[in-house]
């Protein structure tokens, strides 16, 4: 019983799974590559199409920009990448998670760069480094439209926490 709690439990099994890649990892490596497993799993682990982790410099700007689930064409679309206004300004302004039901509709969403995949539903977590909000991770649209719940909000913080802890150590 207990075993089948903890396999359930989402901060369990994001720690399992981050854990599982990471072993992969060769021992020197770049922070680009273990954030790319924390963008991955984030998509994976809560049924997103997309997921995204940016990395943010002291003035707010997008300094790193990693995704999962992107085509190499939507990717090539992207002049830039987003530059924390809309949902992610709100999120890197107060540090607080980020719930929003339908993107189109939600009256902070603007500044996508042009070219940018359509979304609606979205949950985006703060990256901290030296105590600072110091990016984001967030996924767009579940599978089957289903919105995103408290236990994917969960998942998210916890691979936030590495992502911020690699982003603390290795990147500044």
């Amino acid at each position: 019983m207990r075993l089948t709690l903890l396999r359930r439990d989402p901060e369990t099994r994001a720690l399992r799974a981050l854990s599982q890649r990471l072993r992969r990892l060769p021992e020197r490596h770049r922070p680009d590559d273990a954030l790319q497993i924390v963008a991955d799993l984030a998509r994976s682990l809560t049924s997103a199409r997309y997921a995204a982790l940016a990395v943010t410099d002291s003035g707010d700007r997008t300094i790193g920009f990693i995704t999962s689930g992107l085509s190499s064409e939507e990717l090539g679309g992207l002049r830039t990448p987003p530059q924390g206004h809309g949902p992610l300004g709100s999120l890197r302004a107060d540090g607080r998670p980020v719930h929003i039901e339908n993107v189109e509709q939600h009256e902070r969403a603007f500044g996508f760069p042009p070219r940018h995949p359509e979304m609606r539903a979205f949950l985006g977590v703060p990256l901290w480094a030296g105590g600072e909000v110091r990016g984001a991770l967030y996924v767009t649209d579940r599978s089957r439209g289903r919105l995103f719940s408290d236990e994917q909000e969960q998942i998210l913080v916890t691979l936030a926490r590495h992502a911020s802890k690699v982003i603390e150590d290795d990147w500044y």
